[in-house]
């Protein structure tokens, strides 16, 4: 999974909110470190870190897991 949107995301609302790093970290009880890592690309987090984040930001998050089909050797559906 990615989660290069997601970041990018929180980083802008952050800046639009005017939150520093540090705030953000205290109010979301993510480590500064972590945050820092996230944001400069270095690292992905793990959901339970995107939603402390967002919870945080006051943004809603929502997941969409898509099913795709299984098909055998001959094109057909094997579900």
């Amino acid at each position: 999974m990615h989660f290069n949107q997601i970041i990018l995301t929180i980083k802008e609302r952050r800046d639009a909110l005017r939150v520093t790093q540090e705030t953000l970290a205290k109010l979301s009880g993510v480590g500064l470190r972590t945050l820092k890592q996230l944001e400069s690309g270095k690292c992905n987090p793990t959901l339970t870190t995107v939603q402390k984040l967002g919870d945080a930001l006051g943004l809603e998050l929502v997941f969409i897991v898509k099913i795709k089909p299984l098909s055998n050797e001959t094109g057909k559906s094997t579900v």
